[in-house]
């Protein structure tokens, strides 16, 4: 028998595990949580671990530092060092959570929890609706501004947790062994978790989760994927009316809608590329300086909207750290897609847990990649945190599945 586990590792894998899971409600208990579990894995003695694309993250944050050094006030640009923090959960999660069969108790800790999210998402969603309707207001233009946000502070965040949560649980259910007798339970929990992304009534977030959700269909059942267009559009055509409205604001918005804006943040942010393109005007300057950089031919006043970013992370780091970090960022989301596409090659036919974080993990690049295009969505200490937890399990996934290889191999 092997000897028993450090009484403080364990601690660390139970703390990671929290931290893990509370951010879904509270960014301080999971940061606290980290916190805690980093201790507890320092003064355990084991090995502090990274996962194989620890260059291209660290040039990142070196990226980072570099424009903070050379931008016009590096003290705006602080908190960006600090969320440096965040990126902590990588590490601890890489270095604790070594069984995937705790890696597949935690998504499901997530469905659980996304359900509930959606349901108190729900009972926001239908106090909007008194409150639109004792106001004598249109529900579209009084609910567009104001959505529902779970225990967030944002619409977009609550939405972009949803949307991790369904990848991955729609990842097991597809691809994951042993679902049978509980399956209806996590596919009623996809349900609710489905429903609240449409109440979110976040665009970027809906079409991130149309293409991600094709991938995982079409390695599940490639009919079902070549079907799933015509469904989407049925469900559309027989929606209630709101919903039919935002859907058409894609292309033809109303006033409340954000499409105006962010043709002049994507003009500003091009502008501020011109001008900086190696190191950027520093990390928090995009919103310090946006003012200074907007096109002279762009009418006063601008269109309603948030000037805080630019509305794409392709843009945004470009113009805030330099065309040098935004390369460097999509080479990591790059080789992480790589790796787990490659890992998914290298399995065995047949249903896996490996095979179900793999999945999800791409799903969720995939989303990343997607969604960047209208929102700076890794600039999110929510959404990164959940990011870096889903990374860190596809890797440990790989090293799992890796391993299983080695011993076949040995045999």
């Amino acid at each position: 028998m092997g000897s028993p586990e450090p009484v403080l590792l364990r601690a660390a894998r139970w703390l990671t595990l929290g931290s893990a899971v509370s951010v879904l409600f509270s960014i301080a208990a999971c940061q606290i949580l980290l916190a805690l579990a980093l201790a507890a894995l320092l003064f355990s003695g084991a090995k502090l671990r990274l996962p194989p694309i620890w260059l291209p993250l660290g040039l990142f944050l070196l990226a980072t530092l570099i424009s903070l050094a050379l931008s016009d006030n590096p003290t705006l640009g602080l908190p960006q060092v600090r969320k440096f923090y965040v990126f902590l959960e990588l590490l601890v999660v890489f270095s604790t959570l070594r069984d995937v069969v705790l890696i597949r108790r935690l998504f499901l800790c997530w469905a659980a929890v996304g359900a509930v999210l959606a349901l108190r998402g729900f009972v926001q969603f239908a106090a909007k609706v008194r409150e639109a309707h004792a106001l004598g207001q249109s529900f579209y233009d009084f609910y567009v501004p104001a959505r529902i946000t779970g225990f967030m502070s944002h619409w977009m965040t609550y939405s972009g947790q949803e949307m991790f949560i369904l990848l991955m649980l729609a990842a097991f259910l597809f691809f994951a062994p042993g679902t049978g007798r509980l399956a209806w339970l996590w596919g009623a929990c996809g349900v609710l978790v489905g429903v609240a992304l449409v109440l979110g009534f976040t665009r970027s977030i809906w079409l991130a989760t149309a293409g991600a959700g094709l991938y995982l269909l079409w390695g599940w059942r490639r009919a079902v994927a070549l079907a799933t267009p015509a469904l989407l559009l049925a469900g559309i055509l027989v929606s209630p009316g709101w919903v039919k409205e935002r859907f058409r604001s894609i292309l033809r918005p109303s006033k409340v809608d954000s499409n105006a804006f962010r043709v002049v943040t994507t003009r500003t942010g091009l502008e501020m590329i011109r001008a900086h393109p190696w190191f950027g005007l520093g990390p928090e300057e995009v919103k310090y300086q946006f003012d200074r950089y907007v096109p002279p031919d762009i009418p006063r006043p601008l269109p309603d909207g948030w000037y805080g970013h630019l509305h794409n992370i392709y843009l945004h780091y470009a113009a805030e750290r330099g065309i040098p970090a935004m390369l460097i960022l999509l080479w990591l989301l790059g080789r992480i897609l790589f790796d787990f596409l490659r890992g998914l090659k290298g399995l065995l036919p047949g249903p896996r847990d490996a095979r179900f974080v793999l999945a999800g993990g791409v799903a969720v690049v995939l989303a990343v990649l997607l969604e960047g295009f209208f929102e700076l969505n890794l600039g999110d200490s929510e959404v990164l945190t959940m990011f870096l937890v889903v990374v860190g399990c596809g890797y440990l996934a790989l090293e799992t599945a890796r391993g299983r290889r080695e011993e076949r191999a040995v045999v």
